[in-house]
């Protein structure tokens, strides 16, 4: 079995994650010091978001130096440090790798400025749409939407023409088309691999290849603009650039982990980037299960609930698609997404320790590689921001300000944010109940959350009955159990709308997971379960378990045979 099947990884956004130097903001030798933290947990590799050089337009994943760390977070040597020390440790690390853009102060960007430059090509210029002043209204190339609201196309008038940017303009897109731009990130890629990194987590790679010629999509009535992301994603090419990529950087050979963040990525598309037989990713992010308590079609601030069999429905697509061929990547949160708690659970006082448990133990007994996002093995919650002023995120921020200006609610808005804002993952990690809950000595970037003094991470490692050990418990069932790693997935009880149950099977053993994600006790006898009689309870939420009724989130995992 490839390596990181059996791992768990937990994912560090180090601007949040703990600040060694009292300027509000974290940084290497913050991570550095609470190495003991990630032992204890358990698990074997960290995802490090981006450590680059970057003016912080998207908080470092507008990157302006790819061989360098910058300052607010450290130095070259620090890195080394952390990678030294999470090695000794039996632990791995996998970097950021952000290509599908950079830094509009990247040299490569700033030098294409000049139409003479031989790196004019490294990004997507074009003069403006016929019959237009360059510069004007409606003189875009095409239509797109930039992912961050506002139009794909950015003029710049010092060159003449415009250049297309998906997210901020401040990150404009890299050319793949242009093998001179594939080699270069090759070589950076075989620069880290040289310096003792494990791996990738790439970013929005599905995004590098993209359908020419550029050409306009339908356009939304309101503001012209197209918002059709499949115009964009999985390119003709892009199934060729992964394999290139593989190839020049050694990834099968030398056994690194690469995760691919892939917009609009369904199944199929999956099991063919993730293939045995392909050689091109080892697994994929997908979104599918993130947007179902969005409105269809529309920004994912637009809210509807949970339907829970919805969720049921989708993970058991992926787990049944990937089952022969491909790898799943599992996760409820990251830098981009809620806190899963608030979200998919209860975060109140009464079940947020519940909730927030069996949400985990749904997760890690699929089949795949599990994620752990920072603070969700404390049951951090979202931040609960109430004005616009409170936010940093400039998806959030821009957002506001497209919604606002074209005449929605301010307070509808602001309700969508509270809810979704990436901001609700970036609050900084509450180490304990003191000052700033032991994050930094200065003043954080991001406010901390009002409620640290409760769910901290030294009350939670002193409390045997905590997230975190709870969390630990299914970090240990992964790496001790292969039933957990390689058994049959079967989804169970798919249209009821309180209970998440499913079965692992391997040989003569049959793992069951039964869980109540609801707030309203269910009754057991009224469910059509597998026989227990006998099955040894692996864990469980509550002392009791299965006593005649799930209690509110409760879960309870068997193991018979």
């Amino acid at each position: 079995m490839t390596w990181w099947k059996s791992s768990v990884v937990y994912q560090i956004y180090p601007r949040s994650f703990s600040d060694s130097n009292g300027d509000g903001i974290g940084d290497i030798r913050g991570i550095l010091d609470r190495l003991d933290h990630l032992s204890e947990l358990g698990v074997d590799v960290i995802w490090l978001s981006p450590v680059y050089r970057s003016p912080q337009d998207d908080n470092g994943y507008d990157i302006s130096d790819y061989t360098d760390v910058d300052p607010l977070f450290g130095t070259l040597a620090d890195l080394d440090d952390l990678i030294a020390a999470l090695h000794e440790r039996g632990m791995k690390l996998v970097m950021d790798l952000v290509v599908n853009h950079t830094s509009d102060e990247h040299p490569w960007f700033v030098e294409s400025r000049d139409q003479a430059s031989d790196k004019r090509d490294w990004y997507f210029w074009r003069p403006a749409r016929p019959g237009f002043v360059p510069g004007s209204k409606g003189a875009e190339p095409t239509n797109w939407s930039s992912l961050f609201s506002g139009p794909a196309w950015q003029y710049d008038p010092a060159s003449g023409e415009y250049y297309l940017h998906l997210f901020s303009r401040k990150q404009p897109d890299l050319n793949w088309e242009n093998p001179a731009v594939r080699q270069a990130v090759y070589a950076m890629m075989n620069w880290w691999v040289d310096r003792g990194v494990d791996g990738f987590r790439m970013d929005v790679i599905n995004l590098i290849s993209k359908t020419l010629p550029l050409a306009d999509g339908d356009a939304n009535p309101l503001d012209g603009l197209c918002y059709d992301l499949g115009l964009v994603v999985n390119g003709p090419r892009l199934e060729e650039f992964l394999a290139e990529m593989n190839a020049a950087v050694g990834i099968s050979a030398k056994q690194l982990f690469t995760v691919g963040e892939m917009l609009m990525v369904d199944v199929e598309h999956a099991r063919r980037y993730t293939s045995v037989h392909a050689d091109e990713l080892g697994m994929v992010f997908t979104f599918e299960h993130m947007s179902l308590d969005q409105q269809p079609g529309v920004s994912k601030f637009d809210l509807r609930p949970l339907h829970l069999p919805d969720l049921k429905a989708n993970l058991a697509l992926w787990q049944d698609g990937l089952a022969d061929d491909g790898w799943n990547s599992l996760y409820w949160n990251n830098h981009d997404q809620p806190r899963i708690v608030s979200r998919f659970g209860d975060d109140s006082d009464e079940h947020r320790v519940t909730s927030a448990k069996t949400l985990g133990t749904v997760l890690h007994l699929l089949r795949g590689t599990p994620y752990v996002y920072q603070g969700e093995e404390l049951g951090m919650t979202n931040a609960g921001f109430t004005r616009i002023e409170q936010y940093a995120d400039i998806e959030s921020l821009n957002y506001y300000a497209a919604a606002t200006g074209m005449g929605l609610d301010e307070a509808q808005v602001l309700r969508g944010l509270a809810v979704k804002s990436r901001d609700n993952a970036r609050t900084p990690v509450q180490w304990d109940d003191g000052v700033n809950a032991g994050f930094s000595t200065g003043r954080p970037w991001l406010p901390v959350n009002a409620n640290h003094s409760a769910i901290n991470a030294a009350a939670a490692r002193a409390d045997e009955g905590s997230v975190f050990h709870h969390y630990r418990t299914l970090i240990e069932l992964r790496h001790a159990y292969e039933i957990v790693r390689e058994g049959r997935f079967a989804l169970l009880l798919l249209e009821h709308e309180q209970v998440f149950a499913y079965t692992r099977t391997l040989g003569e053993q049959v793992l069951l997971l039964v869980a109540n994600l609801s707030c309203t006790a269910v009754p057991l006898d009224g469910l059509d379960l597998p026989d227990v009689t006998g099955a040894a309870v692996l864990l469980a939420t509550d002392a009791n378990p299965g006593a005649g009724a799930l209690r509110p989130y409760e879960s309870i995992v068997y193991l018979v045979g």
